[in-house]
């Protein structure tokens, strides 16, 4: 019976995003109101200690009948609700809602000031729904990429010393704690390829802001997703559903075939998603893995693959950030009709309050709705 539901969830979901009708841009012109629906809801659920949780900022603010993983605001939600507000226009000293921004950064902070300095572990909530899904140190790695976005943008010397500090305490978290074969797959999540993306995203960001960033990590996850990409190519023969089969993989009973299966959930998605994003950083990325990204791209397309686990999950949320950010970098018709469509489709998804809300897994409104808006908006970001 699982099976049957994840089936037909994959159904709706693949006639929903890859419907027979061609999509305009014209179409996605509600994307604004859109992104601006869910960017006052993020604003008007913040906590009056400036942190999101699961379902929102204070306990008002939680669904009737919504089994939260704890009580409490957190920082990984709090993370990506800043990051969504930034990405919409606010800085920490200008836009409409440039003090929420500062409210979530003071959260965030405090929080990676007050955690020690070994390990990844970060001061926060334990046994979150986000870290559940994304593994147990998603806050420190969302952490990292929220201070490397506001790195030297916070107004006055003081407070970007703060920022860098605490970015610093971040980057060298994650840096003594990555794994021998170069990812941060931590035991303890469903899917914590997701993690290792963001990881990884926090630490090219950082280096570029001019942090010092060791050479050998980046290497490393480098050396990681492109190994991936060969095992995830080839087990691709065996998705159902957008799930992958473990009867069917022509990789089953091989040993790093296992590693990423479990990484990714079983889900090829999420893998590509994470590797896609690591190959199209720079312009020498992409001429070096342009085979390669060119192939992803192609798979991309297939509705079994975007279809994720069945059901849109913040784990599917996630994953299409990564690839809108991709696509958007190496651009032609693969990212036209990308956006075109997942613009489309988020817009129809969301609920009238403004918010998206996961059917499986992350079903929190904070996440979900922040990466849905990040995903939105990928458009806006200056390719390099």
């Amino acid at each position: 019976m699982k099976h049957l539901a994840i089936g037909v969830f994959a159904a709706a979901l693949v006639a929903a995003l890859f419907g027979a009708t061609s999509v305009t841009r014209e179409t996605n012109q509600p994307a604004a109101h859109s992104v601006e629906k869910a960017v006052h809801w993020l604003a008007s659920v913040q906590g009056k200690d400036g942190g999101w949780g699961q379902d929102g900022g204070e306990a008002v603010f939680v669904r009737e009948g919504e089994r939260l993983e704890s009580s409490g605001n957190d920082v990984a939600n709090t993370a990506v609700a800043t990051l969504a507000l930034i990405s919409a226009g606010n800085t920490p000293v200008q836009g409409q809602y440039r003090e929420q921004v500062r409210r979530g950064l003071d959260f965030v902070l405090k929080h990676v000031e007050n955690s020690p300095e070994q390990g990844l572990a970060l001061a926060t909530l334990n046994g979150t729904q986000i870290q559940r899904k994304l593994g147990p140190y998603i806050d420190t790695f969302l952490s990292s990429m929220l201070l490397s976005e506001v790195d030297g943008t916070m107004g006055d010397s003081k407070s970007d010393a703060r920022v860098r500090a605490s970015l610093n305490r971040c980057v060298a978290k994650i840096e003594k704690n990555q794994l021998k074969d170069g990812s941060w797959n931590v035991a303890g999540g469903w899917a914590p390829i997701l993690g290792t993306s963001m990881a990884s995203r926090s630490l090219f960001v950082a280096r570029q802001k001019g942090v010092r960033v060791d050479r050998t990590a980046m290497v490393k996850v480098e050396q990681y997703t492109a190994n991936s990409v060969i095992v995830t190519s080839a087990a691709s023969a065996g998705v159902v559903g957008g799930v992958l089969a473990d009867s069917a993989s022509p990789m089953a009973g091989r040993g790093m075939a296992v590693e990423v299966s479990a990484a990714s959930a079983g889900v090829p998605l999420y893998q590509k998603a994470q590797a896609l994003e690591q190959m199209t950083r720079t312009p020498a990325d992409r001429k070096k893995n342009a085979a390669d990204i060119k192939t992803m791209a192609k798979e991309i397309s297939d509705p079994r693959l975007v279809a994720g686990f069945g059901s849109m999950g913040g784990e599917e949320f996630f994953s299409y950030l990564n690839v809108s950010d991709s696509l958007h970098r190496t651009g032609g018709p693969e990212w036209v009709a990308w956006n075109d469509r997942i613009k489309t489709q988020l817009v129809k998804l969301q609920n009238e309050d403004g918010t998206w809300a996961g059917h499986h897994c992350i079903t929190g409104r904070v996440a979900v709705t922040s990466a849905a808006v990040l995903t939105i908006l990928a458009e806006t970001t200056p390719v390099k």
